[in-house]
This record gives C-alpha cells, sequence and structure tokens, in this order.
C-alpha cells in the first residue's frame, strides 16, 4: 500500500485512543505504520532478504518482532532527551514505556496485513522462506480506504471522541474482508474454467470499482488474463491475446536467468514471469517482465534484459 494509507491506518489507531496512553504514542502509530519500508534504503545491501523489497523487513521476524521494540526505544530516548526537569508537557500525557512499546507492535502488525492486500505480496516468512502471500483486497493506493480513515480522523479531532475512528477502521476491516472474499470468488471461477491444476492467480481489484478483477494466472507454461465482475458476467476473458506462452523453457531464457545480477534479481521477486527473446545473429536479447503488471509481452511497466547466445552451435564471424 501507499504510505499515505499506512498513515492514515496508524493515525485512526491514535485516534481511536492509543495516543492518549502515553508520550509520543501518536508518534508511535504513524511511524511503526510506516517503518518496515525503511528497506527501500537498503537495495544495495548483500544480504538478499534485506536488500528484497517487501522482504525481511515486512516480515513476521523482522517488522513484527525486531523492529518495533527498537523504534520505541529510539522514541523514548527522544522524549527524555526533550524533557526537563519540572517540564510540563502540553500533552499532559505521561510516558508509559510498557504501552510505547504495545504500540509500536500494533502499528507495525498493520503494515504486512495491509501490504499482503495487493498483488506486489510479501514474504511474511522472510528469512526462513522466499515464499510471497497476498490475498488481493486492495488496490494499491484506494480512494476508498483514503476516504473513510480521512474522515474518521476527521471526525474524531473535530469532536474530541475516539469512537469515530474506530469506526472508520472497523469500516476499513469489513471492507478489505469484503474484497479479499470477491477475490477468492474470483480465483475460483478461473479454476472452474481451466481447472483445478491452474497455479499462481492473482485477482487484482480496481481502484474505484473495488468489486471488479483484473486476473492474472499460469497453467502449463502459459500466461492467462481473465477480467472478473461479480455484478456482471463473472469471469470474461479478452478478445485478443487470451494467452500466450511463458517462454521460460526456452534455451536462451534459462541462459538468460543467470546473466546478470539485474535480472536475478527481478526473477527473485517476480511472481508470474514471461519473457520475450529478439534473437540478432548469435544472440539473443532476453527481456523478462511480469503478468501481474502487463497484458502483453513487451508491455510491462517491470521488466529487466540480458544479452546471451542465441545457439551455443552458431558460430560468430
Amino acid at each position: 500500500m501507499d504510505n499515505l494509507t499506512h498513515s492514515l491506518v496508524g493515525w485512526a489507531m491514535a485516534e481511536a485512543g492509543l495516543k492518549h496512553r502515553t508520550r509520543k504514542g501518536l508518534a508511535g502509530c504513524i511511524l511503526a505504520a510506516n517503518m518496515p519500508d525503511i528497506d527501500v534504503f537498503f537495495g544495495w545491501a548483500s544480504w538478499a532478504p534485506l536488500a528484497m523489497h517487501r522482504g525481511f523487513t515486512h516480515g513476521l521476524v523482522g517488522g513484527v518482532l525486531i523492529m518495533p521494540p527498537v523504534l520505541a526505544l529510539l522514541l523514548w530516548l527522544l522524549d527524555q532527551w526533550q524533557s526537563q526537569p519540572g517540564r510540563q508537557h502540553a500533552s499532559g500525557v505521561p510516558m508509559h514505556a510498557g504501552w510505547l512499546v504495545a504500540i509500536c507492535y500494533l502499528g507495525a502488525l498493520t503494515h504486512p496485513l495491509l501490504d499482503l492486500q495487493n498483488t506486489y505480496a510479501v514474504q511474511l516468512l522472510s528469512p526462513f522462506s522466499s515464499d510471497w502471500f497476498h490475498t488481493d483486497g486492495l488496490f494499491i493506493v484506494s480512494p476508498w480506504m483514503l476516504l473513510m480513515l480521512a474522515a474518521g480522523i476527521a471526525r474524531s479531532r473535530s469532536t474530541g471522541r475516539s469512537s469515530p475512528a474506530l469506526q472508520s477502521l472497523a469500516i476499513a476491516a469489513a471492507f478489505i474482508a469484503t474484497n479479499i472474499l470477491v477475490s477468492g470468488q474470483a480465483r475460483q471461477s478461473v479454476r472452474e474454467r481451466h481447472g483445478n491444476q491452474t497455479e499462481r492467480i492473482f485477482a487484482a481489484p480496481e481502484a474505484l470499482l473495488f468489486w471488479r478483477r483484473n486476473l492474472a494466472w499460469w497453467n502449463d507454461g502459459r500466461i492467462f488474463h481473465g477480467f472478473y465482475d461479480p455484478l456482471g458476467r463473472g469471469l470474461r476473458m479478452p478478445r485478443s491475446a487470451v494467452s500466450y506462452p511463458d517462454n521460460m523453457r526456452d534455451p536462451a531464457v534459462i541462459a538468460a536467468t543467470r546473466a546478470s545480477p539485474e535480472v536475478i534479481k527481478f526473477l527473485a521477486w517476480s511472481q508470474l514471469p514471461f519473457a520475450r527473446v529478439e534473437r540478432r545473429g548469435c544472440m539473443a536479447v532476453v527481456t523478462f517482465g511480469d503478468a501481474r503488471f502487463s497484458d502483453l509481452p513487451g508491455r510491462s511497466g517491470f521488466t529487466a534484459s540480458a544479452e546471451v547466445p542465441a545457439d551455443p552451435e552458431c558460430r560468430f564471424r
């Protein structure tokens, strides 16, 4: 999810009452809700789980277990530095270290739970497993989530009551749960039409028409795309490019999967990879894409390329 949504969730939790439990409660909620995204500054790291976005810092070990008490300690140290003997803080709220730690844990937990809702997915078990998890409950920037959370926060701040923020969080949770059910129905419709052997089904919600799903899946070496509308005709297939080969078994593609660090990292992240091969004499340019973000080969917003020998028997001139 976008960081504005993460921030609003943390802010709504604070307005629901957590900011009154301890000094730095508001900061703890918002910072903890965004903290796992610190991995964007570690793409250079030699340790793959840390370098992977939505890897270690988004997992149950790194993001949920280890990092919250670190943030709580930093906020406590900041509070101690800001405090002066005999000084009365404007909020009038005392510092409670235990509540600060608990708030940081609660805020941090919301981050992977939200990121789990879109097709980019999360490595929840990193560093012990590189498996990706997703529930496809939200578009990566949901205007509906932003609206309901912002309304709850604004109402709580204007009335001084915690109930509007708490209600907005409850409505947001129900909204997500409903969308997870719709995505489950979309995936089931694919299995009913194409067989239970269908693998890696992604059902991406639309931003405004949140009940509609853009589908992508893999079956026996081919990529498929479809559309699902529970209020319309159910599962529909596009008239063009219903499916295309992923080309991942092509010898040139197999060679390209190990050709550069960029490609290796891309394929570690990609979950519906496909390849386009352009042969130029004795060489081949292989471009990898991910079908979650592309409806046709070569039209992906995320790609990685490598040039490899097209045929081991080819003789260079």
